[in-house]
């Protein structure tokens, strides 16, 4: 509702609505990275839950909490929302912990006595000691994009090609 006033006071105005930095590689490539990143830690998540099933006592909401908002920041990412991107970088801390210190408990699992899970303990420790770096990668790439700005926002007259020529600098002699 309030996306077409927007446009329509802008269509008033005769100025488009500009990113400026959203046109850049380096962002470009920065958004691809953080949707990656979400994509294979909410894929390795997943995985990790599912497999593990019948051993993961409590943390089975949590796991399937952080699949679905992974997923919900991914597509907002997708979409140059750049609120998402410290929300994303202080979950995937919690989240780096949690991995850290679950990792060797799956490790430990590979004994006699213990029933297995669906997939081998070995195998989803692996997997939990890898979302490690991945949260870190998650981090660091959320930042940034965060440090990108993509949410600038500059107004250029419209004419009937669709944008004016940008201002010249000034030359010097």
């Amino acid at each position: 509702m309030f996306r077409n006033v927007a446009e329509h006071a802008d269509e008033d105005r005769d100025v488009i609505i500009d990113h400026p930095n959203r046109d850049k590689v380096s962002s470009k490539a920065t958004r691809a990275i953080v949707v990656l990143l979400l994509l294979v830690s909410a894929g390795l998540t997943a995985v990790i839950t599912f497999g593990g099933w019948s051993k993961l006592a409590g943390m089975k909401p949590i796991s399937i909490a952080y699949i679905v908002v992974y997923l919900i920041m991914a597509f907002y990412v997708l979409r140059w929302n750049r609120g998402v991107l410290p929300i994303a970088a202080a979950l995937a801390i919690i989240l780096g912990i949690f991995a850290a210190i679950a990792g060797p408990q799956w490790f430990e699992r590979d004994k006699s006595g213990f029933t297995n899970p669906a997939l081998d303990a070995d195998l989803l420790g692996l997997l939990t000691l890898l979302v490690v770096p991945v949260q870190v990668l998650l981090i660091a790439f959320a930042m940034r994009g965060f440090q990108q700005a993509w949410n600038v926002e500059v107004e250029r007259p419209r004419t009937e090609t669709g944008y004016a020529d940008p201002p010249s600098e000034p030359q010097t002699a």
